[in-house]
């Protein structure tokens, strides 16, 4: 896969993400893609993926797979850790998801978002990490 076929990609699952969580009754409300809420202080919007305003619902989306040669994609997980800084500085009592693309290697026994929780779950505080498997359409929470 080419760089300039991460964005659409990624926009993509986001998408899909969006439509999975949208579909679900226990969720109320509408879920929107690329909303803008304070963080930090002084405040400053900060756009993330998808939120759902009534029922407080923050979700990042990552669309993150092993590099060809089966290694940790780290310049990604950087960024991911990022996401998790920026979800730790919403005000508010958010639900707040970080939901990660099933990606599996031959040369690895766990997938990505497995390897992500074993490693940094201690950053996440109360955010919740999610794997969506998009063939399957199910959702797999860490704990």
């Amino acid at each position: 896969m080419s760089n300039s076929e991460n964005t659409p990609r990624g926009k993509e699952f986001q998408k899909a993400v969006c439509e999975w969580f949208a579909s679900k009754p226990e969720y109320k409300g509408s879920f929107e893609m690329e909303v803008g809420l304070p963080i930090g202080s002084p405040e400053k919007n900060h756009f993330f993926d998808i939120v759902n305003k009534e029922s407080k619902i923050v979700i990042e989306c990552k669309r993150y797979t092993w590099t060809e040669t089966g290694n940790v994609p780290s310049a990604k997980i950087r960024t991911l850790n990022e996401a998790v800084f920026f979800m730790s500085l919403l005000k508010g009592s958010y639900t707040k998801y970080i939901v990660m693309f099933k990606a599996n290697h031959p040369k690895k026994k766990e997938s990505l978002a497995e390897y992500y929780f074993k490693t940094y779950h201690h950053l996440l505080g109360d955010i919740i990490l999610a794997e969506y498997d998009v063939i399957n359409d199910k959702m797999r929470y860490f704990k």
